[in-house]
């Protein structure tokens, strides 16, 4: 787990990020995480790592029953603004993942849009998740791949994390999700349109399973 001044310093950061005026990652959901949630039929969400709210104001539009987590208060106040704007309601709580009471075996989907947790816990963090999904149910992540760090190098909007731990190899995503039937996996390069920090060409893992 992160120590107490790492905790407060990752916060610190997204809140400052969510605290600007604008949806810095946009309104609009994301595009591989539309186009997979369109494919199911509406029924349990969770959201992990949801920022500014603009995956599960969609999910919610299109009849889901949405929870979410987050680190940031400020981006937690930017996503029930954006729900209420588009009269949905979200069930969106501020914590640390393990200390949240989301029920095992309760949702039929996880969503992972960019979720870079800190890399000493993130896959800890991804196995918790696989723990609230119930058997045949989805997760569906994009989130940048290793690759990705030469590309942020030379265009720096293009956003995502500078080290290559919080980034993410298809390996290190089928150890995680061991125990799932993979539907999607591959890296990509992707060009990005997201708000005014995903801006440009990247590299991602696309992943989606389904929980055996």
């Amino acid at each position: 787990m992160l120590h107490t001044h790492q905790t407060d310093a990752w916060t610190e950061k997204w809140n400052q990020n969510f605290s600007h005026p604008d949806y810095v990652y946009g309104k609009a959901p994301n595009v591989f995480l539309k186009q997979e949630l369109d494919k199911l039929t509406p029924q349990t969400i969770l959201f992990a790592a949801e920022g500014e709210g603009r995956n599960a104001v969609y999910a919610a539009q299109r009849g889901w029953k949405v929870s979410a987590f987050d680190i940031s208060t400020a981006g937690r106040q930017k996503a029930l603004r954006l729900a209420a704007e588009n009269g949905v309601a979200l069930d969106y709580v501020v914590g640390e993942l393990p200390e949240l009471d989301f029920a095992d075996e309760s949702f039929v989907a996880i969503a992972l849009i960019y979720a870079h947790f800190p890399a000493n816990i993130k896959s800890a963090y991804h196995k918790i998740l696989a723990q609230k999904l119930k058997k045949g149910g989805v997760v569906i992540l994009e989130a940048f791949s290793k690759k990705h760090l030469e590309y942020r190098s030379r265009n720096p909007a293009v956003g995502g994390p500078s080290n290559a731990e919080s980034l993410f190899s298809a390996q290190e995503i089928r150890s995680d999700f061991q125990d799932f039937d993979v539907q999607v996996l591959e890296e990509k390069t992707i060009s990005l349109n997201e708000g005014f920090l995903h801006n440009g060409t990247g590299s991602v893992i696309r992943f989606v399973g389904v929980k055996k």
